[in-house]
């Protein structure tokens, strides 16, 4: 379940001799009567000639050093090899390959080879199948909506990407997160001695509406000096996607209720982002121990709501 796979390159060109011939089998493609409309100066898409076309080039420009895609300024030795202006930045003014100095050589070659480049996004194999210059591909990959997402799973550090339907799987099997089926809830939250509690964060609820995911967060944090805790409800998926929902979360209890409506947040935004932005069902513990009832040694709410689809979307 590793994060796309369509931009992956193997190494195979050795850049240690710049004067070495090089046969980087790049096709230019000429238009003519009988074809279908090219466009002059691309790679060929033959198929059997683009993987290892595309393998060489994309070795070019991918940085010794830190092996990141290089682009403008594309630096080089005086011996030929190239490095990224980060990377340049940081080598003190000798090349990491062959410690002679580095100078402000710029490889202008090699930048406007780039420049003649269409390569699909790396995140082809999660469904992206566009194909994009190659100064436009890394702006593009950072925001495609293809790209895996990350583990929404709050309070702790897990680093595990992938698409919802494994993201779904991982939070049932390694985070035990509960899954639950409809777009009504009826959520009882127990927690003993809630002074001691400051920053705390739990995933309670896994909700399955409307075919698609919603999470539910319950959150323990601080507005200043005020001690507050928090609800509110993730959508898996796109941003785009999430606006076509609205949700309601209640909490209350002796004759007094709370009540929060809004749209829930995409998980490309971390909860913490969200916790931060108070976007969501903000009770004052103070009130929060009130709706408990008791001694105030125990905080008893209960937390019901409704997710629905806006039909304007």
């Amino acid at each position: 379940m590793a994060p796309g796979g369509g931009g992956v390159f193997k190494e195979g060109v050795d850049l240690s001799y710049p004067n070495k011939s090089v046969n980087y089998d790049i096709s230019i493609i000429k238009t003519d009567k009988s074809s279908s409309s090219t466009k002059s100066n691309k790679i060929s898409h033959d198929k059997h000639g683009m993987s290892s076309s595309l393998n060489g080039v994309h070795e070019l420009l991918q940085c010794p050093s830190c092996k990141n895609s290089m682009y403008p300024p594309i630096h080089q030795c005086p011996n030929g090899h190239t490095l990224c202006v980060n990377c340049k930045n940081r080598a003190h003014n000798t090349c990491p390959t062959c410690h002679f100095d580095l100078g402000d050589i710029r490889c202008l070659a090699l930048e406007k080879v780039a420049e003649s480049l269409e390569l699909p996004c790396r995140f082809q194999s999660l469904g992206c199948h566009d194909i994009f210059p190659y100064y436009s591909k890394l702006k593009h990959e950072q925001s495609c909506r293809f790209r895996p997402y990350n583990c929404p799973y709050a309070g702790s550090e897990c680093t595990l990407t992938g698409d919802i339907p494994a993201l779904v799987t991982h939070l049932k099997d390694d985070h035990k997160v509960d899954m639950h089926d409809g777009c009504t809830f009826n959520h009882r939250y127990v927690k003993s001695n809630p002074h001691e509690v400051e920053n705390a964060t739990w995933m309670l609820t896994v909700f399955n509406c409307y075919g698609r995911q919603f999470c539910l967060h319950f959150e323990a944090f601080q507005i200043g000096m005020a001690p507050v805790y928090m609800a509110f409800l993730r959508f898996m998926g796109e941003d785009s996607e999430a606006r076509k929902y609205s949700y309601t979360l209640e909490v209350g209890g002796y004759g007094r209720k709370l009540t929060w409506q809004g749209v829930p947040r995409s998980i490309r935004d971390s909860h913490k982002k969200v916790r931060d932005s108070q976007d969501g069902l903000v009770i004052p513990r103070g009130l929060a121990l009130f709706f408990s009832g008791g001694d105030g040694s125990e905080l008893k709410l209960r937390v019901t709501g409704r997710i629905w689809r806006e039909l304007s979307m």
